[in-house]
């Protein structure tokens, strides 16, 4: 099957693959693997059956080990889907408030945009729950997972390969996007994101948007520390969130795509800056038909 944006496989070092799906829109996720000589872990799958057994057969074209391995970085389905392609002999690993929330939203995600070709999806939660960090070895190489929650929700997972400085950020990080922090929290991402300048990456595998460099970090922690300013400034003159994203506009990020998320996103900071702590729950639903508000229709699906 063939897709509208090609999905670009890239060795960004040894034995270590990012896997770019442009153009990185909603439900349009990065995904990346790392192989041994005979195993291969996962890191993140695909929103649809059909995205997910193009990832299986890009694997397939680099090694004939079978994935024996997936890390899930959070619960989001573009994440989480196609963990079921790769057969009940594949393990499936996240922070165990990742698979309390992959059980809790199911298959939400496709009655929000039930005209995606979504394929056959068969829920597959991980088995093996997580907590604080965590290492792996695929051969000769170390993984080691850090629970970094809550920021773009309260399960997120990096995976991080020290040896060749390798970061895979799952939505921690966007290239090109606007950061979505409904279901986390603006302070505990940009801590999140401390964190993670902290290791040195030279290579950043962003959750959306193409492979980038460190400095993709201090253009997500500028975009949210604007956001909290914002929110600032919008508790204060008394507007809602929906109000004052309509007064200010997406500001000095207007070249980033899905710039409708900063209703949804000003609703997480107003409630933080109401004092209400870092990844509690808010009405997603009716922060999302705000968000639909503002965009003025549905933002597109691009799985």
């Amino acid at each position: 099957m063939s897709f509208a944006g090609e999905p670009r496989l890239i060795e960004v070092a040894g034995d270590v693959y990012a896997y770019e799906q442009p153009d990185g829109g909603w439900c349009l996720n990065n995904a990346g693997f790392v192989v041994g000589e005979h195993t291969v872990t996962v890191i993140d799958t695909a929103a649809t059956q059909a995205r997910a057994e193009a990832l299986r057969a890009a694997i397939a074209s680099v090694t004939p080990a079978v994935p024996d391995t997936i890390v899930n970085t959070h619960f989001h389905g573009d994440h989480v889907f196609g963990n079921f392609v790769f057969g009940p002999q594949a393990t499936v690993l996240a922070h165990r408030r990742t698979r309390d929330e992959v059980l809790a939203t199911g298959l939400a995600l496709q009655g929000l945009w039930p005209g995606v070709e979504w394929g056959r999806i068969e829920l597959r939660a991980p088995t093996v729950a997580l907590s604080g960090e965590t290492g792996l070895h695929v051969g000769d190489l170390e993984l080691r997972l850090h629970h970094l929650g809550p920021a773009h929700t309260v399960g997120d997972t990096v995976a991080w390969l020290p040896r060749s400085r390798v970061l895979f950020a799952g939505d921690l990080v966007f290239a090109g996007a606007t950061p979505f922090v409904l279901m986390g929290s603006v302070q505990g991402s940009l801590e999140a994101l401390e964190r993670l300048r902290a290791l040195d990456p030279v290579t950043v595998v962003p959750g959306h948007g193409p492979v980038s460099g460190p400095e993709v970090l201090e253009a997500n922690a500028a975009y949210l520390r604007w956001l909290q300013g914002l929110a600032k400034e919008g508790v204060a003159a008394g507007l809602t969130p929906l109000e004052l994203a309509r007064c200010a506009g997406p500001g000095p990020f207007g070249e980033l795509n899905e710039a409708e998320r900063l209703v949804a996103n000003l609703h997480r900071a107003y409630a933080e800056e109401r004092g209400l702590a870092p990844g509690s729950p808010l009405d997603v639903v009716a922060i999302f038909g705000e968000l639909v508000e503002y965009h003025g229709r549905l933002p597109e699906c691009h799985a």
